[in-house]
């Protein structure tokens, strides 16, 4: 068989292949932020914290986000949020590993026994991986934590803080988001999800018990 013929039999070959199924997302603009502490509505605040603290308590945020998301947003392979996130882990474990230091200081400075501590602790780590839970808001949460995601395991170490600080907001904005992607606006993304309210007379040990609405 010529070449030539053999080449084009080839393409008409390849061009019969089914085409996959692709995914169009045109992400809105998701207003952000920085955030220096947490504060009321963007992460749990930690009454009478120090500024260590709170710069522990936005490492761990954006570790629980990151983490939220590298479960939720599995569907879609082409972001790899899980494996970008472990990548994460591995290159900035010395700075997470001194921000869970820093808040167990913190409860244990909070609290007279060791039990209360601990108790304390596990209701605030509760608590912020519930408030990244996403419904409605899953695809612009899942794009803004992709972006984040890659940005961190291309950061140096120690780094995350600033991350934290940059884009936590945004993230945050990204769960309860309601409006549509750009391209097509008319295709709402609703989401009548409510975070609880994340003040302690609300929860016992690490329930909601319901009284605050």
């Amino acid at each position: 068989m010529p070449r030539k013929t053999f080449l084009i039999g080839l393409a008409l070959f390849c061009g019969a292949a089914p085409a996959q199924a692709q995914l169009f997302y045109k992400a809105p603009d998701i207003p952000g932020g920085p955030l220096s502490a947490p504060e009321s509505g963007y992460g749990y605040v930690l009454t009478g914290a120090t500024a260590a603290e709170n710069r522990a308590a936005l490492v761990w945020n954006l570790r629980s986000a990151l983490n939220v998301a590298a479960l939720q947003c599995s569907l879609d392979p082409y972001l790899k949020i899980a494996d970008n996130y472990n990548a994460m882990l591995t290159n900035h474990r010395d700075e997470l590993a001194s921000a869970f230091t820093t808040l167990s200081a913190y409860f244990k400075r909070k609290n007279r026994s060791a039990k209360a501590a601990q108790t304390a602790l596990d209701q605030y780590g509760t608590r912020t991986y519930s408030s990244y839970s996403a419904v409605g808001g899953l695809l612009p949460f899942c794009h803004v934590s992709g972006q984040t995601v890659r940005t961190a395991i291309f950061t140096k170490r120690s780094g995350l803080y600033e991350i934290a600080q940059a884009r936590l907001r945004q993230i945050h904005n990204a769960v309860n988001f309601r409006k549509g992607e750009q391209q097509f606006p008319g295709i709402g993304i609703y989401n009548n999800y409510r975070l609880p309210n994340l003040e302690d007379r609300c929860w016992k040990k690490t329930k909601y018990t319901g009284k605050c609405g």
